[in-house]
């Protein structure tokens, strides 16, 4: 083919050797950087080379900031002598000089080490694997309570850093000291692509730009940039390439351009991508293993399968709901005693094992409830149809079926793969109304008002064990139809039909427990949720003795009997708020593979054993549990990976971290609704419990939206009011006025844009009145638009 004559040969290398010997060979050769500015066609391309000149980048100052990390062997030699742990590095959102490293391994007495400082910090990234090395007694700090963000522009200000870092070094008493190191070497990065905003420079023409990721815990990225003014304003997506010693920051390229800021849809993209939320259209490949409509129970279904079509089945949930999980019903039998029956939607038969659509469900690991949208972890032909428990269509079912007496006893319990037919889908609120109304006598009811009975009795015995009934200020947003914007925000209101459903949740999932770990003693997927430390109390039971009451700590059951006893005839929230402070003080609850644990009980429901059967639309854990149990009762086949506890180890691990993300994505897209909320209601004054004192602030709950703020007292060109914190009581002195956890206030609130990338709720102190901190209520806020008077300015 004479065309392939004409094919002329390029050789693309960042080698410098590779290049040096390809052109004595006579090959064309250039480094990527060449190559890509040779295209005069895509100037935009030049953004997203990597920025690999460390050595001579004229900005940066010759001055070494920080010291060298070590090499990995010098770091592996030491974390083997004990001379260096390793851990993994997590950054404060509160405090970007401040950061903790989680060490490694089973000893007890370091397992959190404080860092305090830039060069002790040494370059260090949040989530990074690290070596550090412990600092001696007498260097040892205290966390600090001050709230500090990174909010220079000109990073050669070491100086001002300097001083910063001297707040942080306060008097404190030696109990608070903790042991405290300083960061030798990084032995794994796990950089990720990070959404934010460009800071453009003040410097017409150029090219150097910072770049403020939406995350608190990341530093700034410096990027070269052609594209300035028209990424101003924009969410951009930006990668770390390195970061020299002789740097503040990071150095970082371009990636993408993801929309305006404020927009809905680019923020609700920011959100899933910040928090790894795996949001794309579900594959062909995925898709290709559903099953074909129209669809409908086959003879081959109903094999090992009992045709419970005939119960009177109904089904409870939230307004507007589509994937229902779980159905229940409740009938007398001739013994007198009741049989009482949990069906839950058999998504293991639709979902196999190892296929496409099973791996990308594994992944995903979760449904994420956003404010408006649903992503979710199946397909909707079955989230929404095909295993969506809805009212008058066969569906398939795995029940757990009890009977019990009428003192709520399990007398036996059996579980079968079932068909049913649900005689009705309900809201929490019809149920209510069925069991309430005395004009209502039929099937449904009559099994409602059964289960509602049985329901009482399990709480009490449950609650009697030392189960905990934790708070949380839960929102709702009422939307516009039209423009989906929220137009009102209410606390969610919790009905009786809400804790039926969750006692026979919880019952189907302690049976279920017990029955896999009987089976499979090594291999069962169980949830546990630990005890907390002692320390993690201290708040509470602090903040408690400030209002003359008292809170034991050294059980579950003594946590929640204080609780109990722990109210004010004169301060009826006193408690609600009592129980949102227990909440900050749990541990996390996590999926563990049994043969490689040995602690299995679960603090918050006192329960020796638990895992989670109920929900397998929107939750992958339980897709394995139904896996385990089908085995368990002969009802399907098993499978080597459901009986290898390492793999089913590393499962867990995933299921860990995306459930943590859904619950962070959960919160941010609140926090972001929220935020357009007030910003068409305007400036509002409310209502407010201090729920923490800091050094120079106080974080308050807004009961009446669910919401919570911090009031900060100094602010920068304000005179400095005069702070005394007492971390003993805790207390917070400003002026002539003492604040106390728990006192009331009124606060003003109301949006402030004047940082777009992280425009926030301010809350400002309306009373007590305090002189220069106070504002009165109809004061309207000036740098409210802080944006646009800056824009100004730096156009003239």
């Amino acid at each position: 083919m004479s065309a392939e004559n004409h094919l002329q040969v390029i050789f693309i290398t960042n080698d410098k050797k590779n290049k040096e010997k390809a052109i004595e060979e006579g090959i064309p050769a250039f480094t990527c950087e060449e190559y890509v500015k040779s295209l005069t066609a895509n100037p935009e391309l030049i953004d997203r080379l990597a920025c690999l000149s460390e050595e001579g980048n004229e900005i940066e100052s010759g001055r070494i900031i920080f010291s060298e990390h070590l090499p990995l062997s010098k770091l592996q030699q030491g974390i083997k002598s004990g001379t260096y742990l390793q851990g993994t590095f997590r950054a404060s959102r509160e405090n970007y000089l401040e950061a903790t490293v989680w060490v490694h391994g089973d000893d007890e007495e370091n397992k959190e080490i404080i860092l305090q400082g830039l060069k002790h910090l040494n370059r260090a990234v949040h989530e990074d694997i690290v070596a550090v090395e412990l600092l001696p007694k007498n260097q040892w700090v205290a966390p600090s309570s001050v709230v500090l963000h990174d909010e220079g522009q000109n990073e050669d200000d070491l100086e001002k850093e300097e001083e910063r870092e001297r707040i942080l070094k306060t008097a404190i008493n030696e109990k608070m000291l903790k042991p405290t190191g300083r960061v030798v070497g990084i032995i794994k990065r796990n950089w990720r692509p990070y959404c934010g905003m460009l800071s453009k420079s003040d410097i017409k023409e150029s090219r150097r730009h910072l770049f403020t990721p939406a995350d608190k815990r990341i530093p700034r990225i410096r990027i070269e940039t052609r594209q300035a003014s028209t990424l101003e304003g924009r969410r951009i997506i930006v990668a770390i390439d390195g970061w020299p010693r002789n740097s503040r920051y990071p150095n970082g390229h371009f990636v993408k351009n993801l929309g305006e800021v404020g927009d809905k849809e680019t923020e609700t993209e920011v959100l899933l991508l910040e928090h790894d939320v795996p949001h794309q259209p579900f594959s062909q490949a995925v898709l290709s293993f559903l099953p074909k409509m129209p669809w409908s129970i086959t003879e081959k279904d109903m094999k090992n399968r009992e045709d419970l079509r005939h119960l009177c089945v109904c089904s409870v949930d939230p307004p507007g709901c589509t994937d229902i999980d779980d159905a229940l019903h409740c009938r007398e039998l001739e013994n007198g005693n009741l049989e009482v029956g949990v069906h839950i939607a058999d998504v293991s038969h639709f979902i196999r094992p190892g296929n496409a659509l099973d791996q990308e469900s594994a992944r995903r690991g979760t449904t994420v409830y956003l404010c408006e949208k649903r992503i979710d972890m199946v397909p909707e032909l079955l989230s929404s149809n095909l295993c969506s428990l809805r009212c008058n269509v066969d569906r398939l079912a795995f029940s757990c079926i009890w009977e019990m007496n009428h003192n709520a006893e399990i007398l036996k319990v059996r579980f079968t793969k079932s068909a049913i037919n649900s005689k009705a889908s309900l809201t929490y609120a019809e149920a209510q109304m069925r069991i309430d109304s005395t004009a209502m006598n039929d099937d449904i009811t009559t099994s409602l008002r059964g289960l509602n009975k049985l329901a009482k009795i399990l709480k009490k015995r449950r609650i009697e064990k030392g189960a905990l009934t934790l708070s949380s200020p839960e929102v709702r947003f009422h939307m516009d139809s039209e423009t989906h914007d929220p137009i009102d925000l209410q606390t969610k209101e919790l009905r009786e039909t809400n804790s039926m459903v969750e006692e026979f949740m919880l019952l189907a999932n302690i049976s279920v427990a017990k029955k896999i770990h009987e089976e499979f003693s090594e291999h069962a997927l169980l949830r546990k949720h630990p005890a907390p430390p002692p320390s993690n109390y201290e708040i509470l039971v602090k903040a408690a003795k400030s209002k003359n009451l008292e809170i034991k700590t050294d059980t579950a059951k003594s946590l929640a009997d204080s609780l109990d006893r722990a109210d004010s005839p004169t301060f009826p929230y006193l408690n609600t708020l009592l129980r949102i402070l227990a909440t900050r003080c749990m541990m996390q609850a996590v999926y563990f593979c049994s043969g490689m644990d040995n602690d299995f009980h679960h603090y918050g429901l006192a329960s020796p054993i638990y895992t989670h059967f109920t929900s397998p639309i929107r939750r992958y854990a339980d897709i394995i549990v139904h896996r385990l149990l089908a085995v368990a009762i002969g009802a399907d086949c098993t499978y080597p990976e459901l009986t290898d506890k390492h793999k089913l180890a590393d499962l867990c691990k995933n299921l860990n971290f995306r459930h943590k993300m859904a619950q962070y994505a959960q919160r941010a897209s609140v926090a972001f609704h929220t935020q357009l909320f007030f910003k068409s209601k305007g400036i509002v004054s409310e209502e407010a419990y201090i729920l923490f004192v800091r050094k120079n602030a106080i974080v308050v709950l807004i009961p009446k939206y669910g919401l919570e703020g911090t009031v900060f007292f100094e602010e920068k060109d304000k005179p400095k009011p005069r702070l005394i914190y007492d971390d003993e009581i805790p207390s917070l002195k400003i002026e002539d006025t003492v604040f106390h956890i728990f006192d009331k206030v009124k606060v003003k609130i109301m949006l402030d844009s004047s940082n777009l990338q992280h425009q926030k709720i301010r809350m400002s102190l309306v009373e007590p009145q305090i002189p220069g901190i106070s504002i009165p209520v109809d004061t309207p806020n000036m740098d409210i638009n802080e944006p646009e008077r800056k824009k100004k300015r730096r156009e003239k």
